[in-house]
């Protein structure tokens, strides 16, 4: 359901004023339609300060309730929109988008117009004195009235409601009334403040007679047209008053306040005493007379709060004896003399009364509280002797933190009692309250020194409903020989009394639901089997060693920083979540959870091996899917066989030497910092990606991953002996494996047939039997053999036919002719990517390469010796081809261009000579048909001299750091980087 809060807006015309306030009306309508320039009109200028006043308020209830914006930012926006209404019609368009801007946050889309319209005519109506304006103005006015009587509901605007209120305060004259009370405070300032707002609705309502539920203002007597006071409340019935008060139901008193300012219809809805039955003056400087208006006004409150007001005693006295109905009353920062308790009696139907921080009596020994319907006492925080209460219906009393030294409470159905921290209450006081209340369900007796187990003991005879006791920082409590069956919850922090002797005690209570044990630093083991306990805390006991629990219903277990626990035992049915970190000394581990889903049991350095057989299969825990064993120091060896997990995280466990997983549900393993490990096997498990290129000593490895599509091995330098089944693998990365032999490789590319990406940098063990192996890999488009021994490529150009990117970087025992199949015999036909960099290749098969192997997109010669030009100025049979083309440059158009750049077959776009330092001239011209060459590096040719390129696509070009270059020549329309740096 969507709630549409509309504000729309009419005036009433000219020629109809207020036969009772004719004067009144006329003298106003004066002031706001004159000219600014006739400066001699005290009534003008009296009306433009409320007009101004009026827009402000006008602009704290936009704020409010439209957008979230600054309360300057609104102001300087209704600024704006009063000076174009009283400059005329030359500067309205200018301002037009402010005040679409305005309506926007009043009312929705479709009711723009009519605000606008509204405006107009009031700048019409202000121009109405020039005979030039005056048919414009009638236009615009006639059609304002035309939409708003047939579209739009009318309701008075909230400038000539401001008008009117200050011409009626005006009559007032001298009188003391709340009306002018409220003239004064809400035109003191443009900006009022929060008690100023807080307080202007009541007040401004009370500033006129007429009845406040009549939106018409009682100006209803004539209408445009003739129409009558029945026939325009017909109209208005539009705009509903049940819409306002639904959508002011969700605000709160200060924004009522606010949207009271708007129109006559707002604030005669957001006065409705529905929304006023909770008067709310906490910490607000409010009067007495004001306070004594309020309660005038809305004799059915049903609930005050004056909390920190100034006056507080003779505030409440003024509630008590003016608001019948009050329910519910919040007092505090002050003091309430006897006279209080007294008429307390008078409010009948009172049921909640809260009072905070404050000085109770005038001296008196004892201060009684009687009453009959009194539900809901809380006195916290006071000073007082003596209390005494009889209230025969109150159910729930808090003394927390008050000085009293006696409290007689006769109570006979109370069934909640905070009597913490009252630190003056001695231990028979303590049992005197409590034990008067056979009723009692809830007991706080935090903080209160001096309870002792007799004390407890009497209360468990008497209380036998006793549900929720908090005796935390009790310390002279130990628990012996008190039962309390019915005991639910139960709260023991700080309590030095608390020893393994008091889990006897606690065992009788068989519905316990919530133990609490903190910082008991006697307690050294726990042992409870509690059918009903759900959660348990164990926290900061230093002596604590052992936990045993058995429970089915336990859900939650905290356990941090206990030093000594080395053992825990755990039986539960409900548990989904365990987290025991930094438990250093846990060596024993037992768990029995069959829901049991998430483990952490980070930082506990002493778990040793046996913890494997807690989460394997038939451990304990079948549902286990997250494991974290992160920085367990002690594990050596790893041992999982478990159909449920699905993470393990073992980061950090230095000490790991064999790892074995058999999951066929784990699809994530973490292994940072394994540094140690040796043998790894992972069987049948669901992984997709492993890396284990940060297990340097591994040297035996088995996976069987049937999912798994990417494995990294980079660095396994001591890595000999590999068995990897994964049907699905398509990237492998073997470098730096420098132990990895023919055997291996044969075997993998075997059972991994969809590998499509190999990298066997820096393994020197290969050989050809390895590489004639590639044979089982259809779809291998990368192989990278960089770094090795490899002197024959003949393997690879009959093995690897698909192959587009060939890595053979530094592969220094690459004779001349090793290459001669690329450029001679067109192996690897679809090859596209090659690089050579820092090899031994001479300066003519290089030349034979770049002249024949046109097929190549990207060729790296970084580095390369024996590489001494880049001339192609001669490149075997290409320039016949293009007799009528290349014979000058001068002669090429686009047309030329694009049609040789069709036709060319060298298809080189990315050429890579870094570091060449026997490089002296490089000569690219139109008749090398590099016409995709895009991107060319030559920095760090130190020898390079002499640069003469015509490439029509090139985009990018280094020279960087090239120190000897002299003749610089290009003809490149297209470059747009240049790199010339340390180009001296």
């Amino acid at each position: 359901m969507k709630i549409w809060c509309c504000l729309c807006f009419a005036f009433e015309d000219e020629e109809a004023p207020l036969k009772s306030n004719k004067v009144q009306d006329n003298a106003m309508r004066e002031g706001i339609l004159e000219n600014d320039n006739n400066s001699e009109s005290n009534i003008g200028n009296d009306v433009e300060d409320a007009e101004e006043a009026a827009a402000t308020r006008l602009a704290l209830a936009l704020t409010d309730n439209g957008r979230e914006r600054d309360d300057q930012d609104s102001l300087r926006l209704f600024e704006e929109m009063i000076r174009a209404m009283r400059g005329g019609g030359t500067n309205w368009d200018e301002r037009a988008p402010v005040l679409d801007e305005v309506v926007h946050v009043v009312a929705p889309l479709a009711l723009r117009k009519s605000a606008i319209c509204f405006i107009r005519r009031l700048q019409g109506e202000s121009s109405s004195s020039t005979a030039a304006a005056a048919p414009v103005t009638g236009r615009v006015s006639e059609d304002c009235d035309r939409d708003m009587h047939n579209k739009r509901a009318k309701v008075y605007s909230g400038f000539h409601d401001c008008r009117y209120t200050e011409a009626m305060s005006a009559d007032a004259g001298n009188s003391s009334s709340s009306a002018d009370r409220d003239f004064s405070l809400g035109q003191s300032s443009s900006a009022p403040s929060g008690n100023e707002i807080f307080y202007h609705n009541f007040m401004w309502s009370n500033s006129n007679d007429e009845n406040p539920s009549d939106s018409s203002g009682g100006r209803d007597d004539e209408h445009e047209g003739g129409t009558s006071k029945s026939e325009d409340l017909e109209v208005r019935m539009d705009l509903t008053d049940d819409l306002l008060h639904m959508v002011f139901s969700f605000l709160d008193h200060i924004n009522l306040s606010r949207a009271a300012m708007v129109c006559r219809q707002w604030r005669a809805a957001s006065v409705h005493e529905d929304f006023w039955r909770c008067l709310n003056f906490e910490n607000r400087n409010i009067s007495i007379e004001q306070f004594e208006d309020m309660c005038q006004r809305y004799p059915n409150a049903t609930e005050v709060n004056i909390h920190g007001v100034p006056n507080m005693h003779l505030l409440v006295m003024k509630a008590v004896y003016s608001l019948r109905n009050l329910q519910v009353l919040t007092l505090g920062r002050g003091q309430l003399g006897d006279h209080f308790f007294h008429a307390l009696a008078e409010c009948n139907m009172l049921k909640s009364l809260n009072v905070n921080d404050a000085t109770l009596g005038n001296g008196v020994q004892e201060i009684p509280i009687n009453h009959d319907r009194l539900h809901h006492l809380q006195l916290t925080k006071c000073r007082v002797v003596r209390i005494s209460v009889r209230c025969p219906q109150l159910e729930t009393l808090s003394l927390k933190r008050s000085n009293m030294a006696q409290a007689v409470l006769d109570c006979p159905l109370l069934h909640l009692l905070d009597i913490g921290s009252c630190h003056k209450l001695s231990d028979a006081a303590i049992r005197a309250a409590a034990t008067s209340c056979p009723q009692l369900e809830s007991l706080d007796m935090s903080n209160c020194s001096c309870v002792s187990d007799e004390t407890l003991r009497e209360i468990a005879l008497t209380c036998v409903n006793l549900h929720i006791l908090d005796a935390s920082y009790c310390p002279n409590i130990s628990l012996e020989s008190v039962r309390l069956p019915m005991l639910t919850v139960l709260k023991l922090h700080s309590c030095e009394g608390i020893a393994s002797a008091s889990m006897a005690a606690i065992s009788h209570s068989y519905m316990l639901e919530v133990l609490e044990l903190v910082n008991c630093n006697l307690l050294t083991s726990v042992s409870l089997e509690l059918p009903r306990l759900q959660n348990i805390q164990l926290v900061h006991c230093r002596k604590f060693a052992d936990l045993n629990l058995r429970s089915i219903m336990l859900s939650s277990i905290m356990v941090s920083n206990c030093p000594a626990l080395h053992r825990i035992n755990i039986t539960s049915n409900s548990l989904q979540k365990l987290s025991l970190q930094k438990q250093e000394n846990l060596t024993t581990l037992a768990l029995e959870c069959q829901c049991l889903q998430e483990v952490d049991l980070t930082d506990c350095e002493s778990l040793t091996n046996s913890v494997c057989e807690v989460f394997s299969d038939g451990g304990g825990c079948p549902m286990l899917r997250t494991l974290v064993l992160d920085n367990c120091e002690s594990l050596t060896a790893v041992q999982f066989c478990s159909t449920s997990l699905v993470s393990l995280s073992l980061v950090g466990c230095r000490a790991i030497a064999a790892l074995e997983l058999s999951c066929p549900c784990l699809e994530k393993v973490c292994l940072d910092g394994c540094d140690h490990l040796e043998r790894a096997s992972f069987s049948l498990v669901a992984l997709r990606s492993l890396n284990l290129g940060i297990c340097p000593k591994l040297s035996m490895l088995n996976i069987e991953a049937p999912y798994m599509v990417s494995l990294e091995l980079k660095g396994c330098g001591v890595l000999s002996e590999a068995t990897i089944n994964c049907p699905l693998l398509t990237s492998l990365d073997a470098s730096f494996c420098s132990q990895l032999k023919d055997d291996c490789l044969s075997a993998t590319t075997e059972s991994c047939p969809l590998i499509e990406s190999f990298i066997l940098m820096s393994c020197p063990s290969v050989g050809s039997d390895g590489l004639y192996s590639l044979r089982w890999l259809p779809h291998l488009t990368l192989l990278d053999l960089s770094y090795t021994f490899l002197m024959n490529l003949q393997p690879v150009f009959e093995s690897c036919l698909q192959l587009k990117v060939l890595k053979l970087q530094a592969c220094k025992y690459l004779t001349d002719v090793s290459l001669e199949p690329l450029y001679k015999e067109g192996a690897l036909p679809v090859l596209q990517e090659l690089d050579l960099s820092y090899g031994t290749l001479c300066q003519s098969a290089i030349e034979e390469l770049l002249a024949c192997c046109t097929h190549l997109t990207h060729l790296s010669l970084n580095g390369c010796v024996n590489m001494h030009d880049l001339n192609w100025e001669y490149s075997g049979d290409q320039l016949s081809a293009y007799p009528s083309v290349y014979n000058s440059s001068t002669l090429l158009s686009d047309e030329n261009i694009h049609q040789s750049t069709e036709q060319a077959n060298r298809l080189l776009q990315n050429l890579n000579c870094v570091g060449c330092p026997n490089i002296r001239k490089v000569l690219i011209p139109p008749m090398a048909c590099c016409f995709h060459l895009s991107s060319l590096n030559l920095s760090l040719s130190a020898n390079l001299k002499e640069v003469d390129i015509v490439c029509f696509n090139l985009c990018f070009l280094n020279l960087s750091n090239c120190c000897s270059l002299e003749v610089l020549k290009l003809d490149c329309p297209r470059l747009t980087n240049l790199f010339l740096q340390v180009c001296s």
